[in-house]
């Protein structure tokens, strides 16, 4: 039998939480990528009658996410979910540092993406009780200054019946296409 110090035994999990850490996060960047994936499509982008800009991802991606987690939301899922949206919101901060945001820009930039997103999730809480026009309004609040919005509204319509036939478990194991 092989016996251990208090130092080699240290060792030994901090390598198993290094490693839990990586798994982690390959898990949640599939989930990551896969609202990259959506945000991207072309389609979403078309009837806009506007330039694609990193502003407008943004919010597509924050919408996709806000639906994301209103499907996926309950007690089973709440460590989880609370881990993705961490790991979500460090990529977004990662990706606005790359584009050369300082540190007290990002600061706020990323205080204004939170309180955007939190919104979201609040205003399509009960999506699936509103009417058409209703939803329109909802959508209105966040692309104020798109042209035609319509076109999203049911894109997200069938994104969110897409996710509500999947489970949080087929997301945290590969990449998806929109």
């Amino acid at each position: 039998m092989t016996t251990f110090s208090n130092e080699q035994f240290e060792t030994i999990n901090d390598r198993k939480i290094i490693y839990n850490i990586l798994i982690m996060n390959e898990k949640y960047l599939y989930i990551y990528n896969n609202l990259i994936n959506y945000t991207r499509n072309k389609e979403l982008y078309k009837s806009l009658d506007r330039k694609d800009t990193f502003s407008d991802r943004l919010t597509i991606f924050l919408l996709h996410f806000s639906f994301f987690l209103k499907n996926y939301k309950n007690e089973e899922n709440k460590i989880v979910l609370q881990e993705i949206y961490d790991f979500n919101f460090r990529q977004l901060e990662l990706s606005i540092r790359e584009i050369g945001y300082g540190d007290q820009s990002i600061n706020k930039k990323m205080k204004d993406y939170i309180n955007i997103f939190h919104s979201m999730v609040s205003e399509i809480h009960f999506w699936e009780n509103l009417s058409k026009t209703e939803k329109y309004n909802k959508f209105s609040i966040f692309l104020r200054d798109f042209g035609k919005i319509d076109h999203l509204l049911d894109y997200f319509e069938k994104f969110n019946v897409n996710l509500s036939k999947k489970t949080l478990n087929s997301f945290l194991k590969s990449v998806s296409n929109p």
